[in-house]
């Protein structure tokens, strides 16, 4: 979910089934939370306007989600009177808030046992956002996507791919050129 939403840890946990159209294949992010010692679970709201926002899906997230919702109904029934229901989707094994720090040990282990070299979680959201603009999206939505407030944050962050990227605008610009050439060369 991170990697392809390019999400917040604390927006991803306070995700809720709420959250989510299955059927459109969207996600309307409305809340962060995060654990604060001495306090317990601190639940908000994004930190800026823009951090209200609208996330397409992939369709295979969406099937991903089909998949969890189904195994996390089983867990719901198993603990019976023993659920917590705040209808979130990424929850504790009783239906409360999946502790963040927890998430970074299992994200570690993870991380360990796919022989991947050792990250933040919030490394996600870099990549997520590096490999959409690897992939020709254009800045201006990385920026919606990521909830950025100004493009000028997401340039900041980001500006270091602008080099690659303009060495593929050339590429198409030769590729472009060349075939109307050759179409003119064929016509001769």
């Amino acid at each position: 979910m991170a990697l392809t939403t390019g999400m917040r840890r604390g927006e991803i946990l306070a995700l809720r089934w709420s959250d989510i159209n299955l059927e459109e294949g969207s996600i309307q992010v409305k809340r962060t939370v995060d654990y604060i010692t001495h306090y317990g679970y601190v639940e908000t709201e994004p930190k800026t306007a823009r951090g209200w926002r609208k996330i397409l899906l992939s369709s295979f997230v969406v099937e991903m989600l089909n998949a969890h919702r189904l195994a996390q109904m089983e867990e719901r029934h198993k603990a019976g009177d023993k659920w917590i229901d705040k209808n979130l989707v990424f929850c504790g094994l009783l239906g409360d808030f999946f502790n963040p720090n927890y998430l970074l040990r299992v994200f570690k282990k993870v991380l360990d046992e796919a022989g991947l070299p050792r990250m933040r979680f919030h490394d996600l959201r870099h990549s997520a956002a590096t490999i959409l603009l690897s992939m020709g999206v254009n800045m201006k939505v990385v920026q919606e996507l990521l909830g950025h407030s100004d493009i000028s944050i997401t340039l900041g962050r980001y500006s270091h791919l602008l080099p690659s990227m303009q060495k593929d605008v050339t590429d198409k610009w030769d590729h472009e050129f060349r075939k109307d050439v050759d179409v003119r060369e064929k016509g001769s």
